[in-house]
């Protein structure tokens, strides 16, 4: 039994090491096979074209706007910008998602900066429901904004309100309300893109008022 178990030892540890192995070489070929989106849908994630030119870093301090009692940012420091290869056919593309552009024109150490534009300190613990601050695009990148300085601003508070209440996310409802007028063809992408880089609070009780219907329809 003894003789046995030293000549099977070597083959059942064989075994146990070859699926381990073979995994291992597999996780590369998975990783080649994800797509490129943005090479499949010709996008150039770094393509921008600022709403007006600006000098970054800026040379001054960048002080928020307040509209309909909410913070719009800075035109003379943080404009918007968009990406001319997000056309509306490759926004509606079956497949299209924004992954491949994010981080790419601009790191995310780089975007931090912006904290220092505003003379704001970068929160400490940032994250879940104690998320106050979110380093926005201002022209999101689903209506076609750029990954650029020039679109991107620290949007911050109020921190005592409730997580859905904090600006940013009132914004993100902003953001899908236009992402779906664009795809239903009821707004043209060129408006939506100045619109909500002069002044996104304009578009909030009509995103408010989709919102609301489309909960009533699934209710229902």
């Amino acid at each position: 039994m003894k003789r046995l178990a030293y000549l099977l030892g070597p083959l059942v540890g064989i075994g146990f090491i070859l699926p381990a192995y073979a995994a291992d070489l597999a996780i590369p070929r998975l990783r080649a096979a994800a797509p490129d989106r943005c090479a499949k849908f010709q996008i150039d994630p770094k393509a921008s074209h600022p709403m007006r030119s600006v000098t970054l870093p800026p040379t001054g301090v960048c002080k928020p706007i307040i509209k309909n009692g909410l913070p719009l940012p800075d035109p003379s420091c943080s404009p918007g910008a968009v990406n001319p290869t997000l056309t509306v056919a490759v926004l509606t593309a079956q497949g299209f998602t924004t992954d491949c552009l994010r981080d790419k024109a601009t790191s995310a150490s780089k975007k931090e900066l912006t904290y220092k534009w505003y003379k704001l300190a970068k929160p400490a613990h940032n994250s879940g429901q104690g998320m106050v601050c979110e380093l926005d695009h201002i022209i999101s990148l689903e209506i076609g904004g750029a990954d650029t300085l020039e679109n991107i601003w620290p949007q911050c508070g109020p921190s005592r309100a409730a997580l859905n209440s904090r600006f940013f996310k009132q914004k993100d409802a902003v953001e899908n309300f236009l992402a779906d007028e664009v795809a239903a063809n009821r707004m043209a992408l060129a408006d939506v893109q100045r619109g909500i880089a002069e002044d996104w609070t304009q578009f909030l009780p009509a995103a408010r008022q989709a919102a609301a219907a489309k909960k009533k329809k699934k209710t229902h």
